[in-house]
């Protein structure tokens, strides 16, 4: 699930948790709505934690040399 899946849940969540009145006797709504935010919350999480490692850079091993630094050894 990407990030903009997860914005959706949450916004879907939010709707049903907050926006509606509906009443139903097997279902709460409420609760699913806030369930829906929760999963939301944790997927923008996990997303953010998985982008963060992928963008890590590794710093080269080699040493680099100038131009300058070649002129003056």
């Amino acid at each position: 699930m990407g990030l903009g899946g997860c914005i959706l849940l949450i916004g879907a969540g939010a709707i049903l948790a907050f926006a509606t009145d509906w009443e139903m006797d097997t279902v709460n709504v409420d609760l699913v709505g806030w369930i829906m935010m929760i999963v939301g919350l944790v997927g923008v999480f996990v997303y953010v934690s998985i982008a963060r490692r992928r963008r890590m850079v590794v710093p080269p091993t080699t040493t680099v040399v100038s131009e300058d630094e070649r002129r003056y050894q």
